[in-house]
């Protein structure tokens, strides 16, 4: 009689004994799990050499900093574009909103993508793809091919708002993420600062159209860096790869990955991709509010592109070249305030000088000692120490700003006002972000995809309705309503 089937004494059949499957099955486990990859030192993207985790890091950022520049040189490029393609000045601003727009939505798709193809694939074919369709933006005919392959071009750059934060984290523990990420924190940021100083010359001097061929170029070089010196980082794809060397090496196919083994489709991964960041900002109050408020900010940024035209051509007189270079103030404030990130990452406070007030020293005493209580490795809600010094310089700024727009002051002082305006834009967005990336690690992609997404949409809008604004409420009243909202938010980190 077999062993599986037994007959009881009353003559009818019972269940076999689930001993002997169990055993079977235990078995089988073992076996299955000796032919499973596992990551190993040498394999571990983290035990990459310091140089070159920060060369790809640098690469990144600057393939970050190419994308969101090409959002805002469009501000310079209007007037010739209006012209060319006899529309008016509004319908040319979408050529911004619409890229916006498109760097928005892009982390939806590549957030995925990136998940099954790993980082590196869907880098190269980002920067192809934004290459390829720069052309049609180049030799538009007319005005609807420009504005659609705006909206294109923004989409194909989108993976360096999303998917570039996964690969810090891929190679920097939570310990040492804070600088390399508050290098690419600044990078996206410091692009549209940069836009209008390079557009401005060009189009001073050239035809606008040479503003995109520029661009052009810049896009195929970080395409070739990209390429030569950027490593995969994802460690679910680098032990896929290593589970097939294993496979062709020693022709045994029973060598897996987890991977391997991932149930569901792609398809199905998008869709949870579209809707898992919808579903964080309606059910998780705390990514709702940082997400507000960094839409808020990047808004109020973008706005500017449209708002220091007016306040420096219309009331000083200056001419596309040098309005371009009225975006310096933003930009140095930027570079000063990630002069401090070593002083954060030491765990050291300075005492308060002309730049540094007795409330932001207070932090910086904070922020050490609850780093010193968790032994160097603080909680995520530490990182958001950082915003609370930008919640302040930012509608201090933005106050100093719209008080120093008046004709008779000299033009010097809104470019200084705008100087704590960008050191709060980097502290603002460098504690969110690293913020996401360490309390939403599991989800890190949603959880930044879910920002990129409502910031987008700010950034988008605001443009749209800023030459309005400032007619109605003239260049103070309408700065002040910004700083306004701004201080409404300051509380929230």
């Amino acid at each position: 009689m077999s062993a599986l089937t037994r007959i009881s004494e009353s003559g009818s059949f019972t269940q076999p004994n689930d001993d002997a499957a169990t055993i079977k099955t235990d078995v089988s486990a073992s076996q299955d799990a000796d032919y499973l990859v596992v990551l190993e030192p040498q394999d571990n993207p983290q035990n990459m050499s310091l140089f070159r985790r920060w060369l790809a890091v640098l690469i990144i950022s600057s393939a970050s900093l190419c994308v969101t520049c090409d959002s805002s040189i469009a501000a310079f490029t209007e007037q010739g574009a209006a012209q060319t393609f006899h529309v008016s000045h509004e319908v040319t601003i979408l050529g911004i909103s619409l890229y916006v727009i498109g760097l928005g939505i892009g982390p939806l798709l590549v957030g995925p993508l990136s998940e099954l193809y790993g980082r590196n694939v869907v880098y190269q074919a980002s920067y192809v793809f934004f290459f390829i369709f720069t052309f049609p933006v180049v030799f538009a005919p007319n005005i609807a091919v420009f504005l659609v392959f705006r909206l294109i071009t923004g989409f194909c750059g989108s993976a360096f708002l999303s998917v570039a934060g996964g690969s810090v984290s891929d190679m920097f523990p939570n310990s040492s993420i804070a600088s390399p990420m508050a290098v690419y924190t600044i990078s996206p940021f410091i692009g549209p600062v940069a836009g209008p100083l390079i557009a401005g010359f060009i189009n001073q001097h050239l035809y606008w159209e040479w503003t995109y061929r520029v661009q052009l170029c810049w896009i195929f070089v970080e395409l070739l860096m990209l390429a030569t010196f950027v490593p995969e980082t994802y460690v679910p794809v680098i032990l896929k790869k290593k589970a097939k060397r294993l496979r062709e090496s020693t022709g045994d196919s029973k060598f897996y990955a987890p991977l391997d083994r991932r149930e569901g489709s792609l398809a199905s991964a998008i869709i949870v991709s579209c809707y898992t960041p919808f579903q964080l900002l309606l059910f998780d109050r705390m990514a709702l509010l940082l997400d507000s408020w960094n839409a808020l900010i990047l808004g109020i940024l973008y706005l500017a592109f449209q708002a220091f035209p007016i306040i420096f051509g219309d009331i000083h007189g200056f001419n596309m070249q040098t309005t371009g270079l009225t975006f310096i103030g933003i930009g140095l404030g930027m570079l000063s305030a990630i002069s401090t990130q070593p002083l954060w990452n030491r765990s050291l406070f300075f005492w308060c000088s002309a730049s540094v007030s007795i409330l932001m020293t207070l932090l910086f005493r904070l922020y050490a000692r609850e780093t010193a209580k968790y032994n160097g490795d603080p909680p995520p809600e530490m990182r958001l120490i950082m915003g609370q010094v930008g919640a302040i310089l930012v509608p201090v700024g933005l106050f100093w700003l719209a008080f120093t727009t008046y004709p008779q002051v000299h033009w010097i002082a809104p470019i200084i006002a705008s100087v704590p305006f960008g050191s709060g834009i980097y502290f603002v967005f460098t504690s969110t972000f690293t913020y996401l990336v360490t309390a939403y690690r599991p989800i890190a992609a949603s959880a930044m995809a879910s920002n990129s997404a409502m910031r987008s949409a700010f950034a988008a809008a605001f443009p749209l309705f800023a030459g309005a604004m400032y007619d109605r409420l003239g260049t103070v009243g309408a700065t002040a309503l910004l700083a306004g909202l701004a201080t409404l938010m300051a509380p929230l980190p």
